[in-house]
């Protein structure tokens, strides 16, 4: 049986909520969740990698049960929720780690990489994009809002946090969807219907602009660094493309990358496939 322990850390005053589970002495895994989710995503996938490896899992700043300042007290940047990840890790005395980095978790994950390439040992992306062509037409609205950041185009995208949003990200794509657990999605839904947590995932949208803007230079550190990297993904995402992960053997030929039969949420349906894969890549 692996224990799990469910952990606050102190970051400069924000309080960052994370699980933890597996040798503290042995390699550690840090999981990088996405919108709208939280660590617990990772229910599965940690009792099936703990025995082996050291296995941490952060809320980011403004999600699930970490802390969610006002938009008055911390700028809901990219930039921002990565500098608070970076110093989690320095906070709980993480020295070198591999990154699973699912979604928003990717350009965290991917900034931490570029500031830190030493201490980043290797790669799971699982639906974590870093190139233009992995962008479907689902980014439209969003992309719009970009160009111009008007309240009509604003408002235009609070349909993408509603109920049944979350639970088609959670369906589409997915063969069985008796096979996913109503956990996940209703959790999410939780946290999204808290007092501002609309308007801190509107400025999220807004900011993810600067995400495709360093694409450029984080597939200059794939090229340069050219750390050992698995791209894990549901094909049938309707937000990620598979070319978005074909992709990254283009800047690190020796990248693996996989393909399951499911959707956005792959853990949700293969977190026993996706354990496997990074088992024997990691070994």
């Amino acid at each position: 049986m692996v224990q799990v322990q469910y952990k606050t850390a102190d970051v400069d005053g924000v309080k960052i909520f994370y699980r933890e589970a597996g040798p503290r002495d042995g390699p550690t895994l840090l999981l990088l969740h996405g919108f709208p989710s939280s660590s617990h995503m990772f229910r599965d996938l940690i009792p099936l990698l703990a025995d082996r490896f050291h296995v941490v899992a952060p809320d980011l700043v403004g999600f699930g049960q970490s802390d969610m300042p006002s938009r008055e007290a911390f700028t809901y940047t990219f930039d921002n929720i990565a500098a608070v990840i970076d110093r989690f890790t320095e906070v709980i005395g993480l020295q070198t780690f591999a990154i699973y980095v699912f979604d928003y978790g990717a350009p965290t994950g991917f900034r931490l990489a570029l500031k830190h390439p030493e201490r980043v040992t290797a790669i799971i992306s699982q639906n974590g994009n870093a190139y233009e062509e992995g962008l479907s037409a689902g980014w439209n609205p969003i992309q719009t809002y970009w160009k111009d950041p008007s309240e009509a185009n604003r408002t235009a995208l609070r349909q993408l946090l509603s109920p049944d949003a979350t639970y088609w990200q959670y369906s589409h794509g997915v063969a069985d969807v008796s096979a996913i657990s109503p956990d996940g999605y209703t959790l999410d839904n939780n946290y999204l219907a808290r007092p501002g947590a609309d308007e801190i995932q509107l400025d999220l949208f807004g900011d993810y602009k600067s995400n495709v803007a360093l694409y450029p230079k984080f597939q200059e550190y794939f090229r340069k660094h050219q750390p050992p990297l698995l791209a894990i993904w549901g094909k049938n995402d309707p937000f990620f493309l598979p070319p978005g992960a074909e992709a990254f053997k283009r800047d690190n030929p020796n990248a693996v990358v996989a393909f399951l039969d499911t959707g956005h949420f792959a853990l949700e349906t293969h977190a026993t496939e996706i354990a496997t894969a990074i088992r024997n890549f990691l070994s």
